[in-house]
């Protein structure tokens, strides 16, 4: 085992857990944390896989956005902290069935292709550059009209704000 394997263990431990405490927690303040861990053991991995654009999406939307926003809603909302967000009932023999399932099928892929060399062939050429370089040669119209688009889109959300109410 070398220290590829055992950084992605770790990672994927830290997901596993903290993803079992965000569905199994009673405080919706703790699983909204437990979800930052759980986010970041995701980003982790894909960093790991050399998807850094898609480890750099996950922090940006995901961390920067979403969680953000939650955890906003959460503490602004009162008396929010104190509701019971489990139902009472827990599943735990269909979950652990298609746990160990999903399981069985990731090991037997794992074991069957050779992933980590397929991945990790070329570490100097990222996704990033590659999707870089797409926007500015092939696809720099769609691009620039996509911009277009948002900019229009940001105009109109703009004036309607402002539009006063009769």
């Amino acid at each position: 085992m070398n220290l590829y394997d055992i950084i992605f263990y770790l990672f994927a431990a830290i997901t596993i857990i903290s993803g079992f405490a965000v569905v199994s927690s009673k405080n919706i303040v703790h699983a909204a944390f437990n979800l930052l861990f759980t986010f970041f053991g995701v980003t982790g991995i894909y960093v790991l896989l050399g998807a850094d654009f898609i480890a750099v999406v996950q922090v940006i939307v995901y961390i920067g956005g979403i969680l953000i926003l939650l955890l906003f809603g959460v503490m602004l909302t009162n008396k929010i902290t104190s509701v019971d967000i489990k139902s009472g009932t827990l599943h735990v023999i269909p979950a652990v069935l298609g746990v160990g399932i999903f399981a069985g099928v990731l090991i037997s892929l794992m074991y069957t292709t050779n992933w980590k060399t397929s991945v990790l062939s070329d570490p100097g050429n990222t996704t990033i550059y590659n999707l870089g370089k797409l926007l500015i040669t092939d696809y720099v119209l769609i691009f620039e009209l996509l911009g277009i688009l948002l900019l229009v889109a940001l105009i109109g959300a703009a004036s309607i704000a402002r539009r006063e109410k009769d």
